[in-house]
């Protein structure tokens, strides 16, 4: 939850150090790296499951996939609008650049951070469900409706 406040913070206040590019490239940077971070500790809560080490992966995907796609669409939007802004503010500091294109990709990742926020803090709530890490009959009923299907 810390690296998602500092992700909201970044975002809330990166426009304050416009002047100082290189101040700005390393909030970016800082930004880029947390929701990298976010996306391995989502998956390696995942890897720590009961679900996971009994083989049912596909059962973990299906039911966490909205997370790990807007993560990687965030994470995207998050790495172009970066070098994007970089790219043109760099030697421009003292002017107002703000292009069409980068307006439609600052709606887009500020869009996909609102639903990352959400995704990510409603599956770690889910991850803290006690059924994930051991056995259950909801789990047997998982098992043997996916060895039915396979036969």
């Amino acid at each position: 939850m810390g690296l998602l406040c500092l992700d909201l913070l970044v975002n809330s206040c990166s426009e304050v150090t416009r002047d100082e590019p290189a101040n700005q490239l390393m909030l970016f940077i800082v930004q880029d790296i947390s929701i990298l971070l976010n996306l391995i500790i989502v998956l390696l809560m995942l890897f720590n499951t009961y679900v996971f080490q009994v083989g049912l992966v596909s059962v973990l995907l299906e039911r966490f996939r909205v997370l790990l796609m807007v993560g990687v669409a965030y994470l995207t939007f998050s790495m172009t609008l970066h070098c994007w802004l970089m790219n043109l503010r760099w030697f421009n500091t003292d002017r107002y650049v703000w292009t069409d294109g980068l307006q439609v990709l600052f709606m887009l990742h500020r869009t996909a951070s609102v639903l990352y926020y959400y995704y990510y803090k409603r599956t770690a709530e889910c991850l803290g469900d006690p059924r994930l890490y051991e056995d259950s009959p909801w789990l047997q009923d998982i098992f043997s409706r996916t060895r039915h299907q396979q036969h």
